[in-house]
């Protein structure tokens, strides 16, 4: 039976990523986080006010956005309750976040150069975005119960970043979803995507019709620099 309920969380399940920033004193931090979605060459994902991540994007104005294969939950899971922040806010303290001041480290995961941002890649990730900041706001802005809501930034890729194990045959750009098994999350636990369960109409209109003015944008960018 199909009834009205009221659940406390509502994460029934998105990628997860791993966000890389730049700290202020050039040290780097990276935070895996659940809340994204993506239109064209730009995504808008959800973060903590008092989180170190949001702290960074701010001042630095960009970070890289990050996505493990299913086979790096361990990795991910080594970063989960610790926080870039010292001293711990008090709304992460209640669930039991411990300050790490290298979460790189603590994961064994190596920060890589980026080219059109300062944050670091995640190298082992087979896709990274970099991206910079168009938009901030506040969640719920406006309205007095929603004090202390996560921030929502909207961000723009300059740079995507490919492993070639996930590409489909015979081209440089095209991923086969058959390869990519993203990680994802469910009410909080990890999971992995299973088979392919039909086929979609969507699929047969070529990919190049939905290429936005930030795609051009990018292009434009990486053959100037």
């Amino acid at each position: 039976m199909i009834s009205p309920r009221h659940p406390s969380i509502l994460y029934f399940g998105t990628p997860v990523i791993l966000v890389s920033t730049r700290n202020a004193d050039g040290t780097f931090n990276v935070a895996p986080l659940s809340s994204i979605f993506w239109l064209g060459w730009r995504c808008v994902i959800g973060v903590a006010a008092t989180s170190k991540t949001t702290e960074n994007i701010l001042r630095e104005r960009d970070c890289v956005v990050n996505m493990p294969s299913a086979d790096m939950a361990d990795a991910v899971d080594r970063l989960a309750l610790t926080t870039g922040s010292d001293p711990v806010p008090e709304t992460k303290a209640r669930r039991g976040y411990a300050h790490c001041a290298d979460k790189f480290v603590r994961a064994g995961l190596t920060p890589a150069r980026a080219e059109t941002v300062g944050a670091p890649r995640v190298a082992e990730c087979p896709v990274q975005f970099e991206t910079r900041l168009v938009a901030a706001r506040r969640f719920g802005e406006g309205e007095p119960e929603m004090a202390g809501a996560p921030y929502l930034f909207e961000l723009r890729v300059t740079r995507v970043w490919l492993d070639d194990a996930i590409l489909a045959e015979g081209t440089n750009d095209h991923v086969d979803p058959l390869k990519w098994r993203p990680l994802m999350m469910s009410f909080q636990r990890y999971f992995a995507l299973g088979a392919e369960v039909a086929p979609s109409r969507l699929a047969t209109i070529p990919e190049h019709m939905y290429r936005s003015a930030d795609y051009e944008r990018a292009r434009r960018e990486t053959a100037d620099a």
